[in-house]
C-alpha cells in the first residue's frame, strides 16, 4: 500500500494555520449574536428626527429701557423749579425770611413790625420834612434821591434825599462828627466801591454810629462792631420798597447840605398852598 503524497497519516495532520485580521476579527465580533447587526431592536430615527425632537419654548427678549430721555426731563424740570424759587425769592416771596434774619440782630429796630404807619406816604414832596426820629428811616421824602454808589459825603446830607435812597434799598451809614478819624475811615472802607451804600456825617447824633434803611435802624458805639456788617449783609438792597430802581443813576442829586436839594435848583421852605398837586408816591414796581 502506497503512501500519500505529503507522508504522514491523516490521523496525525497538524491543522492549518489560518490568520484573521484585525479588521475581519472586528467585524465578526459585530455580527455575531443571533446574527443581528449592531443596534438592532432600536427605534431608528433616520427620517423622523424632526417629528420626535421636543419644540424648545420661545425665547423672550426683554428690549432695554432708554433712560436718557427720562434723566433729560428730570433735570429739565429741577432746574425749571430753582428758577422759579430764584425769581420768588427776589420778588419778596421769601422776604419773611429776610426779615426774620434781621429782626436777630441784637438792637436793631424794625420799625415795619412796630410803627409801618410811620413809613407809609401819600406823595412826594419838596419842602423840608419833620421826621419822628433822627436819622430817618422812611416816611415822606424828597422825589430825588442821594447817589448812594457807595458814596462817602464829608458834609451833612438832607434827610428828605437820603431817605428817598432808603427806599431804593440803599443803607445809609451815619455818624457823631466827634468819632475817631480811624473809626471814620474803618466805616469808609465799608462804603466805597459799594452800590446801594452811602455814608455821611450827622450833627447832633445820639450814638456815635446809626445805620438805616428803609423801616430798620442800628446804633451801635464803635466801628469794630460786628452787627453793622450784618445789618449791611442783611439788608441792603433787599429792604427796598421799589424793587429794580437803582439809586446811582436817574434823577439823583450828589450836593450837600441838611435842606432837601431839587434838581431845579429850588429851595422851598414850607409845603405848597392847599390844593398844589404834588408828585404822588411810586407804587412798589412804578419807577419815580
Amino acid at each position: 500500500m502506497s503512501t500519500p503524497q505529503g507522508g504522514g497519516d491523516s490521523s496525525t495532520r497538524k491543522p492549518g494555520t489560518v490568520r484573521v485580521s484585525a479588521k475581519s476579527a472586528t467585524g465578526a465580533s459585530k455580527t455575531t449574536g443571533a446574527g443581528k447587526a449592531p443596534g438592532a431592536g432600536r427605534p431608528s430615527t433616520q427620517g423622523n428626527r424632526s417629528g420626535n425632537r421636543r419644540t424648545p419654548p420661545p425665547i423672550k427678549i426683554t428690549q432695554q429701557r432708554n433712560w436718557t430721555p427720562i434723566i433729560i426731563t428730570g433735570v429739565v424740570v429741577l432746574v425749571a423749579g430753582l428758577i422759579v424759587g430764584y425769581a420768588v425769592s427776589q420778588l419778596g416771596g421769601s422776604s419773611t425770611d429776610w426779615q426774620a434774619k434781621a429782626d436777630s440782630i441784637s438792637g436793631i429796630k424794625d420799625y415795619r413790625k412796630s410803627d409801618p404807619q410811620m413809613l407809609s406816604y401819600v406823595s412826594h414832596e419838596e419842602y423840608p420834612i419833620n421826621y419822628p426820629m433822627h436819622p430817618p428811616v422812611g416816611g415822606t421824602h424828597n422825589p430825588n434821591w442821594q447817589r448812594c454808589l457807595g458814596d462817602v459825603y464829608t458834609a451833612p446830607i438832607a434827610d428828605e434825599n437820603a431817605v428817598h435812597s432808603e427806599e431804593h434799598g440803599a443803607i445809609w451809614i451815619t455818624y457823631n462828627p466827634s468819632l475817631p478819624a480811624d473809626q471814620v475811615a474803618q466805616l469808609a472802607a465799608k462804603v466805597k466801591g459799594n452800590n446801594f451804600m452811602l455814608m455821611s456825617p450827622y450833627p447832633n447824633l445820639d450814638a456815635p454810629i446809626s445805620v438805616q434803611t428803609w423801616g430798620f435802624q442800628l446804633k451801635v458805639q464803635n466801628a469794630n462792631d460786628k452787627r453793622i456788617d450784618d445789618f449791611i449783609n442783611d439788608l441792603r438792597q433787599v429792604s427796598q420798597v421799589e424793587p429794580g430802581v437803582d439809586c446811582s443813576s436817574g434823577s439823583y442829586v450828589t450836593a450837600t447840605g441838611t435842606q432837601p436839594h431839587n434838581l431845579d435848583g429850588t429851595h422851598p421852605s414850607a409845603p405848597p398852598p392847599s390844593g398844589t398837586p404834588s408828585s404822588p408816591a411810586p407804587s412798589a414796581s412804578s419807577t419815580p
